[in-house]
């Protein structure tokens, strides 16, 4: 039995735990960046909150 991969999409949306190991800083930090606008602004989804994986990156590329 194999399983199947489903294929990666850079538009899909990560929790905090994988933001932090992306870019490992504490959470207070992010949520300050967050509040000033220099990283992205999180999506709520109910009581969830979440980032786009490729906003993230693309912080990443442009140096924190």
């Amino acid at each position: 039995m194999t399983t199947q991969q489903a294929p990666f999409d850079p538009n899909r949306l990560i929790r905090l735990k994988e933001v932090l190991q992306i870019i490992p800083v504490k959470k207070s930090t992010w949520w300050d960046w967050c509040k000033n606008g220099r990283a992205p602004a999180p999506i709520h989804l109910g009581r969830c909150t979440c980032w786009r994986y490729s906003d993230v990156i693309a912080l990443c590329s442009r140096g924190m």
